[in-house]
């Protein structure tokens, strides 16, 4: 793999894993904790495992800069990949906060949510 597509593949993993693990967070706050923590723990990992085995192969699957970091530390990635690696994990988690940004006209949560009714027996 040339080096171009491991970035654009660590901009896509980081941009899913911090979509998909804000997005569980607010919507467990919005629905007053209908997703519980352990729903949000599990899009976590559900996400990084979805985007390991979508573009692990191509770039490692680190998606965080403490990652990369350690890599290198235990003297398992390169040093010259480091700050190449960084600015696209960084670049993939500010357009999240910039596609959040543009969509804020759209607030679902806004809308008043049906209860879910539960049987009690």
């Amino acid at each position: 793999m040339n080096a171009c597509q491991r970035y654009i593949a660590e901009f896509i993993g980081t941009f899913a894993l911090v979509f998909a693990g804000t997005g569980a967070i607010i919507i467990n706050d919005v629905t007053g904790g209908a997703v519980t923590n352990v729903g949000v723990g599990l899009t976590f990992g559900m996400i990084v495992m979805t985007m390991i085995y979508a573009v692990g192969d191509v770039s490692g699957a680190h998606f965080n800069p403490a990652v990369t970091l350690g890599f290198f530390v235990a003297r398992r990635f390169e040093g010259k990949l480091i700050l190449p690696y960084v600015l696209s994990q960084l670049s993939g988690a500010l357009r999240v906060c910039s596609c959040a940004r543009c969509s804020r006209s759209i607030r679902p949560w806004e809308q008043p949510l049906r209860p879910v009714r539960r049987c009690n027996r």
